[in-house]
């Protein structure tokens, strides 16, 4: 699945972000900000349409666009933008799980395992786009993420933001990754928390319980205690935290001494999730340093999530096939990755607990783990017992 696609011959004055429509029956007053995507144009009433794309091609002397093959799975209620390069991009999509607002490509770290490298560029115009699109959003939304670079180096804007979603969407639940460090300070913990939105979260990476791993992963003299600080503070403030932890080679070996760390320190944070390596960006420039094979690090990941549920905390696993898990893991195993990066291997065509599973990534197909197997029968009876009662 596609994000973006170009249509050469469609070329607004101004970028320009609308909501589908399927339907030629909407009132007039109301078409200013609809795109019209049908099947074909026919001699129905178009007036009032900004942009008409058709799914089949349109014939001459139409004022309509074909839309790209690669895009013909937008829907009803999807909101796309159009920009004066030509290019088209679904911004989000009615009903999709993992709709996720990119607020800048900036950011104070550089992970090693980033899968989307910083870039110092001027995208001021991300958060006035993300202003306009919320108000078209459909209120039935369950969540929506809030992700860079690091969200918080445009600080003022994404307080306009996160209200924007208050008042807007105050039913859609409120999930942003940040590495933390502006937190430091506890003015920002004051002014996000001051917003009181009803289910924020922000989801704050921890990579190590010693400060020169964390540092050396993210690449930044100081980050561990900063981040730790902003941790505190948000807490502070009651503001609901995640802490996430990738697996790769340079942190899979202390991630018991992780877990103890979190126990015993922040045992107030509201969700632990360990998570596998997704090989994008800088991970793939330095797959060879980072690469693991999920099977090799079995035990350490059992003992981590053990002691954190022991201390009766929240804990997930992500982006992990069941196949390379223990059963005594997969209670805690999530269908994780959005569905446009989401694939299933050969291997999985006969899995009987693949509608369980959450598959690879996509980039997955450039280095995967050698034990890779379809499950049985008595592990998708295992699957069927153990989700039903959950």
């Amino acid at each position: 699945m596609r994000l973006h696609s170009t249509v050469p011959n469609l070329r607004p004055s101004r970028r320009t972000i609308l909501r589908v429509t399927e339907s030629f029956d909407r009132p007039q007053e109301f078409r200013h900000n609809l795109v019209l995507v049908c099947d074909s144009v026919d001699k129905r009433d178009t007036a009032g349409f900004p942009i008409i794309l058709t799914r089949n091609a349109p014939a001459e002397n139409c004022d309509a666009a074909k839309l790209p093959a690669e895009l013909d799975y937008v829907k009803d209620g999807d909101i796309l933008r159009f920009d004066p390069s030509g290019q088209i991009s679904v911004l989000y999509r009615k009903n999709s799980s993992f709709n996720a607002m990119l607020v800048t490509e900036r950011c104070n770290s550089k992970c090693l395992m980033c899968s989307q490298p910083p870039r110092d560029i001027d995208d001021d115009y991300l958060i006035e786009d993300w202003l306009k699109v919320i108000p078209l959003m459909s209120p039935s939304t369950r969540e929506l993420g809030i992700t860079g670079g690091e969200p918080t180096l445009r600080f003022a804007d994404l307080l306009s933001l996160i209200q924007a979603t208050k008042d807007h969407l105050p039913k859609t639940a409120l999930h942003m990754l940040s590495n933390g460090r502006s937190f430091s300070y506890l003015k920002y913990a004051e002014r996000i928390a001051a917003i009181q939105h009803p289910d924020f979260m922000i989801g704050i990476p921890l990579y190590a319980d010693v400060d020169d791993l964390h540092d050396f992963v993210v690449q930044a003299r100081g980050a561990f205690s900063q981040t730790i600080l902003g941790i505190l503070n948000l807490a502070r403030v009651g503001q609901r935290i995640e802490i996430r932890f990738v697996i790769h080679r340079h942190t899979f070996e202390r991630m018991a001494h992780f877990a103890k760390f979190i126990r015993r320190n922040l045992p107030f944070v509201h969700h632990v999730t360990f998570m596998g390596l997704e090989i994008m960006g800088y991970a793939k420039s330095n797959l060879e340093s980072l690469w693991i094979d999920p099977s090799a690090y079995e035990d350490q990941l059992r003992e981590a999530v053990a002691e954190l549920v022991s201390a009766r905390m929240n804990v997930s696993i992500y982006n992990l096939p069941l196949c390379l898990l223990p059963k005594s893991l997969w209670r805690f195993a999530r269908k994780s990755i959005s569905d446009w990066k989401n694939i299933y291997f050969e291997e999985c065509d006969s899995c009987a607990v693949r509608d369980f599973c959450a598959g690879f990534f996509a980039s997955a197909r450039i280095r995967r783990s050698t034990h890779i197997r379809p499950l049985g029968t008595s592990e998708r009876e295992y699957a069927n017992a153990l989700w039903s009662n959950s």
